[in-house]
Formats: C-alpha cells, sequence, structure tokens
C-alpha cells in the first residue's frame, strides 16, 4: 500500500490547521498582554482549560463529580479570600455538568436504578418546595430561588448519583478516602489558623463574627463557613474513621484511620463548636447497635457514658479552653442555650397560625437579604430542624422529618443483613455519620452546608445500594473484603 508524503512527514490538513490555530493563540494572547495586561489571557487560558474540563467529564462524569466534592471543601475558603468572583455559583455548575453529561450518552448508564425509595422521597419533597410557592404568606421568590438551591436540589442532584454513576465497590472505597483525606487536610489548616495565625480575609470574617473569639480564644473554622460547621464536621469524619479503623483491614490501612480519626477529632475540640459532641453520642450509639456484638455494644456504651460522666460531673480539665467549651454543651443553664430556647418559644407563637411556615427563604441569612419585612425573619433559628419548621410549618416539618427517619432506618436496615463484614463496617461507618449530623443539625444548620450535605446525601445513597455489592459477594460465594 502507498504512503504519501504527507501522511509519512505527519503533516495532515488537520495538523496543519491546529499548527496555525495555536500559532494565532500564542500572537493573540502576546498582542493581548501587551495592550491590556494580564486579566484578558488570564481568561483565554481559563476558557481553554474550562473547555478541556468539559470535553474529559463528557467522557468520564466521575472525574466531574469527584471534582465536586473537592470543591466543597474548598468553596468557603475561595469565597472568604476572593469575593469578587461568584464561587457559590460554580458549586452548582460542577454538579449538573456530570449529569449533562451523563444525559448526552444515556446508553451508558442503568437509569431504572433510579426507581427506588431514596429518589422517591428527595422527589416528594421537590414538590413540597414547589407548593410553598403557593404559600400565602408571601415569601420572596428571590429568597425561595437561593433557599431552595440548599434545601433540595443540592439533594435532588446528588441523590440518584450513588445509584447510577458511583455504583461500585470501588467507588464506595474511594468516596471514603476522598472525605477523609480533605477532612485532615482541613484540621491541618485549623492547626495553622490556631498556632500561626489567620490571613487577612480571615481576619476580617473574624470582625464581623464576635462568637468566633470568646475572651481572646479563636474558635477555629479552618475553610469552612464557621466553626459551628468545622466542628460538627470533624466529629462526623473523627467517627466515620475511628469506625473503619476497628474493622477487618490491613494493619497499617487501620493505624492510617486511627491517626486520621485522632487528627479529626482533635480539629473538633479546637472549634469550640459544642454541638458536635451530639454526633459522637448519637453516631456511637448507632454504630454499636449495628454491631450485633452484644459485649462490644456494653463495653462501648459503657465508655461512652464515661465520657460523658466526665463531662457532666467532673472539672478534670476545666484549664484547657476546649473541654471548658465541651463540657458547657450538657450544662442546661448555658446562657446561650436559653436564648435558643426562648427565640423557639417566641417562634412558636408566631407559627401557631401558620401550619404551612412563612415560607422557603423566610429564615437565616436569605430571610435577612430577601424578606427583611417578615417578623420570622428578625428571628434567628439558630437550628435547622428549627429552620425548616419556620419555612415550611408543622406540616411541611413533619414531612421533611419523617422522609430522613425513612432513609435512616432503611439505611440501618441494609446495614444490618450485610453478610461481608469489611462492607459491613463501612456501612455503619457511613451510617452513624449520617445519624450524628442529623442529630447535630438541632442545634446548628449542619445539614444543610458544605461538605456536610454532599457527604450525608451520598453516604445515604451508598448504604442503599450496597445490597447489591453483598449480592455479588454472595453469587461468587465468598467474602472479599473490601481493598
Amino acid at each position: 500500500m502507498s504512503v504519501s508524503s504527507d501522511s509519512r512527514s505527519g503533516i495532515t490538513p488537520l495538523n496543519l490547521g491546529v499548527i496555525i490555530f495555536m500559532v494565532l493563540l500564542c500572537l493573540g494572547i502576546a498582542y493581548s498582554t501587551a495592550h491590556f495586561g494580564t486579566i484578558l489571557p488570564l481568561l483565554s487560558i481559563g476558557l481553554v482549560c474550562a473547555i478541556i474540563y468539559i470535553l474529559v467529564i463528557t467522557n468520564n462524569p466521575k472525574i466531574g463529580f469527584w471534582s465536586y466534592v473537592v470543591y466543597c471543601f474548598f468553596v468557603i475558603f475561595l469565597l472568604r479570600h476572593f469575593d469578587s468572583f461568584k464561587f457559590g455559583n460554580l458549586t452548582d455548575i460542577l454538579l449538573i455538568i456530570p449529569w449533562i453529561a451523563m444525559l448526552m450518552k444515556p446508553e451508558k448508564y442503568d437509569w431504572s436504578s433510579i426507581k427506588n425509595d431514596y429518589v422517591y422521597l428527595v422527589g416528594a419533597w421537590g414538590i413540597v418546595n414547589l407548593l410553598q410557592l403557593l404559600n400565602p404568606e408571601g415569601a420572596s421568590l428571590m429568597g425561595w430561588l437561593h433557599e431552595v438551591r440548599f434545601t433540595l436540589l443540592n439533594w435532588l442532584f446528588i441523590a440518584p448519583l450513588a445509584f447510577i454513576l458511583l455504583n461500585s465497590r470501588k467507588d464506595l472505597n474511594r468516596f471514603l478516602v476522598v472525605i477523609i483525606v480533605l477532612s485532615v487536610i482541613s484540621t491541618i489548616y485549623g492547626i495553622k489558623q490556631l498556632f500561626i495565625g489567620v490571613s487577612s480575609s480571615e481576619e476580617a470574617f473574624l470582625a464581623g463574627s464576635p462568637t468566633h473569639r470568646i475572651f481572646g480564644q479563636l474558635r477555629v473554622f479552618s475553610f469552612f463557613s464557621d466553626a459551628g460547621q468545622f466542628g460538627a464536621s470533624q466529629a462526623h469524619l473523627g467517627l466515620v474513621a475511628l469506625i473503619l479503623g476497628l474493622g477487618p483491614f490491613k494493619p497499617w490501612i487501620r493505624i492510617c484511620l486511627f491517626v486520621a480519626s485522632g487528627l479529626l477529632l482533635y480539629g473538633m475540640l479546637i472549634s469550640g463548636t459544642r454541638g458536635a459532641l451530639f454526633v459522637l453520642v448519637s453516631g456511637g450509639v448507632v454504630a454499636l447497635l449495628l454491631s450485633k456484638k452484644f459485649r462490644i455494644f456494653l463495653i462501648g456504651s459503657g465508655l461512652m457514658l464515661c465520657f460523658v460522666g466526665f463531662l457532666k460531673y467532673t472539672t478534670i480539665g476545666q484549664g484547657y479552653y476546649e473541654i471548658r467549651r465541651l463540657r458547657s454543651a450538657l450544662n442546661p443553664e448555658d446562657a446561650s442555650l436559653n436564648v435558643r430556647f426562648e427565640n423557639q418559644q417566641r417562634l412558636r407563637a408566631i407559627l401557631a397560625t401558620k401550619p404551612f411556615g412563612g415560607g422557603v427563604g423566610v429564615s437565616g441569612s436569605n430571610g435577612i437579604i430577601y424578606n427583611s419585612d417578615k417578623v420570622l425573619s428578625t428571628i434567628p433559628p439558630d437550628s435547622y430542624w428549627v429552620k425548616v419548621w419556620v419555612m415550611y410549618g408543622i406540616t411541611g416539618f413533619t414531612i421533611w422529618f419523617a422522609i430522613n427517619m425513612f432513609i435512616i432506618g432503611k439505611c440501618c436496615g441494609v446495614v444490618w443483613n450485610i453478610r461481608d463484614e469489611a462492607l459491613r463496617v463501612k456501612l455503619i461507618a457511613l451510617t452513624a455519620g449520617t445519624v450524628g449530623v442529623f442529630v447535630c443539625s438541632y442545634g446548628n444548620e449542619v445539614i444543610n452546608g458544605y461538605p456536610s450535605s454532599l457527604i450525608v446525601y451520598m453516604s445515604w445513597g451508598l448504604v442503599l445500594n450496597a445490597r447489591k455489592f453483598d449480592m455479588q459477594v454472595k453469587e461468587n460465594a465468598k467474602l472479599e473484603p473490601v481493598k
């Protein structure tokens, strides 16, 4: 077969076109730099990177999801240091891009897998949010649009991914590794804030948030929106790493997990977040119950009671701010706790005649911005449970609470029946962690913030989809630990 001289030399019309384009692009960047400075070239480079990223995601949507996970850990840090760019909107884009990529090649995915209770219930919650547009209290439409991003859309887009996209044992393992590693990085940065200092942007944040310095002591917040979110997340992942460290894995893996857990629990302490204690207690109780080992349950319960008793009935370690702050979580006379109860009494009186609440977006930061004329926006909810109650009324709160409890109960049922011991430990860790975050959200708006919302919603999906991993093991007649 004859070969043309152009083919032998590698010069084809396509190659020649690419070369010409690159030369023109370089000349254009050089010209724009000389006349307009670095802004236009940087935008051009950013556009090229974005195009390459989209092309990569089109072929492998999983990369898009993992980039979304990483971004959720650092988005608040970026917003705090580079407030001129809308980094928050990029979060939604990064979540939508994998969906677009999957819809472009629908034949590659098993769409029937999303026909399950979890996805249906999230869809039902979506209907509740749409009906809130008819709420007679007349809350702002812009407030609804901004609030529904967190109360619904994140959940709606994340829930099905565990069944369509991240539906293998390797994906489960990768998810655990990624969230633990990123959380450890957050702890290290938090330690830097405590012992070396904060940046100028973080100092400006502290100036506007007096609750983050109490008697001159910094409440560490790391990359997160506030110390409450950071502390609860650290307790969540610290518990997950601790449970995994007790699993049937290689010694070096268990050592790494115990070290990670120690660092994360230290991060919880330096955050000064009292509510994080309830992540450990509630999540720990669930983990002990799901272990199905009576002796472990008794020993673990005893240790937990001793820990709570140490905080409640002793003054040991009172000289350390972190222990003193954590101990105050068990003090019913605490001033800030009583202020919360007083606010709830005021809200109860207002909501007595509002069974559907004041409308989505009427409470919290969006309430202050978009519904400042509503009395409900002037009373801080101090709790995600209370915030749901204020926005959706007792009717919506009951639906939301029932949905969450059903999902948690079903996750516990799945874990209870898993036979693969290594897989079971991983699912116990995920389930216990989500219970801890759900309970802790009574005290803070944890489950609705980054990265906790992502971790909880994906954890539920992975646990509920794990039955097929166990079935695969049964079909192969072996119990192979997940690596």
